[in-house]
């Protein structure tokens, strides 16, 4: 199979020498995405709340560029520079995932890149709709 690099300008750019996803056959794997506002190096607020809201846009922006979106999510991955405010992102991180939710894992980072909030990494499944009028990745 053929790993193919996605790459959008409507999540922020790496950091560092990694691609913003991957995609392996119907796989596609996001890298972990801070609550930056794409095109700068500016984080959405300084808050829990608004930083997990950037990220998942982010996180959803980078799904949508390798051929899926957030109904796909097979796997999530939250990264924390703070427990205690794991309240406050899983409110935010439920209003992305109403219903069935993908798996989950959320640690304590000692440090998250740039002195963010929270981190967040996706594995989903590529959309296999036949039509623009069935596709859930609206």
């Amino acid at each position: 199979m053929n790993r193919q690099i996605i790459a959008t300008d409507k999540a922020p750019a790496a950091v560092g020498p990694y691609s913003q996803g991957t995609r392996l056959g119907d796989f596609i794997f996001t890298a972990g995405q801070l609550g930056l506002v794409p095109g700068t190096k500016d984080f959405a607020g300084p808050d829990i709340e608004t930083q997990t809201r950037q990220a998942l846009e982010n996180v959803k922006a980078v799904l949508e560029a390798g051929g899926s979106c957030l109904e796909h999510v097979l796997k999530t991955t939250v990264f924390l520079q703070d427990m205690g405010e794991f309240g406050q992102m899983n409110g935010v991180y439920a209003e992305f995932f109403p219903e069935n939710p993908p798996a989950r894992s959320a640690v304590q980072a000692a440090a998250l890149p740039l002195g963010g909030r929270v981190e967040i990494e996706a594995v989903a499944e590529a959309c296999d709709c036949t039509s623009q009028e069935d596709c859930c990745c609206k």
